[in-house]
C-alpha cells in the first residue's frame, strides 16, 4: 500500500489578524513561544507540537480544526 504524502496548513495569520486582533510578539508572549516561530508557523514552514498547537487555538479562541488543516500533496 502506497502512503499518501500530506502538509499542514494554518489559518493563523488570518484568525490572528482578523477574529483576534493580536500581534505575533503577543500572540507568541501568551503560548510561550517567539514570534520568530508564530512567524514560521505562519509562513508554513515549521509545523508545531501538538502542545503548541492547542496553546494557539485556546489564546485565538478558535477549535483546533479551524487553526489547522491537514491536505493531500500531489
Amino acid at each position: 500500500m502506497e502512503k499518501q504524502p500530506y502538509s499542514l496548513h494554518n489559518n493563523i495569520r488570518l484568525i490572528r489578524r482578523g477574529k483576534a486582533d493580536i500581534t505575533q510578539e503577543k500572540l507568541a508572549d501568551k503560548v510561550g513561544c517567539t514570534r520568530q516561530t508564530i512567524a514560521a508557523l505562519e509562513k508554513g514552514v515549521y509545523n508545531p507540537s501538538l502542545v503548541l498547537a492547542m496553546r494557539i487555538a485556546k489564546v485565538l479562541q478558535v477549535e483546533i480544526v479551524d487553526l489547522f488543516k491537514l491536505q493531500k500533496t500531489n
